[in-house]
């Protein structure tokens, strides 16, 4: 697939940060908590990591060691030593800075890399404009927004999204036959 699996967004206080995961649950009694990732960079949750929490007060939490867990990464915060500090992190979205992101591959961008693209079919037509970009389980989705306000959700496939062109502000769709009807 062409796009970065990794979550890109702008996280709810506005900024730019990247949310990489969020706090699941506390686990134990000495302060541990599950993670679920939303980053597909495979050392992202090692001892020694850094994180903001996108809290209203952004506070720094450091691993201290982490480990697989079946619901995500079983990890445990320096300054984090009791079940009630853990139990206090629960839904907390951790975030890092984009220059703190992995490096992408040729073929990979970043979901904001995308927004703002024109959208065109094959022969050149106007298709819209990249507003958005859904991230899904089974498939991402580009969105395109169309002249009249509609939106319309193309899936990001080989087969559809073709040559996209950043440098030159635009994005080949060769959508199916009724897509944008």
């Amino acid at each position: 697939m062409p796009a970065a699996a990794s979550v890109s967004s702008v996280n709810t206080r506005g900024d730019r940060r990247i949310s990489v995961g969020y706090v699941r649950r506390a686990h134990g009694i000495r302060g541990s908590v599950v993670v679920r990732p939303l980053s597909d960079h495979p050392d992202r949750y090692r001892a020694g990591a850094a994180f903001l929490t996108d809290e209203d007060e952004p506070r720094l939490l450091v691993i201290g060691d982490a480990a697989e867990h079946p619901d995500g990464v079983l990890v445990r915060f320096e300054g984090v030593s009791d079940r009630d500090s853990a139990e206090a992190l629960q839904g907390v979205t951790l975030t890092i800075g984009p220059e703190e992101r992995r490096r992408l591959g040729d073929d990979e961008f970043w979901p904001e890399d995308l927004e703002g693209l024109t959208a065109i079919d094959p022969n050149g037509r106007h298709l819209g404009m990249v507003t958005g970009v859904v991230l899904g389980a089974a498939q991402d989705r580009i969105v395109i927004t169309r002249k009249n306000g509609a939106a319309v959700e193309v899936p990001f496939v080989e087969a559809i999204v073709g040559e996209i062109h950043p440098s030159l502000a635009h994005i080949v769709i060769d959508a199916p036959q009724g897509l944008f009807e």
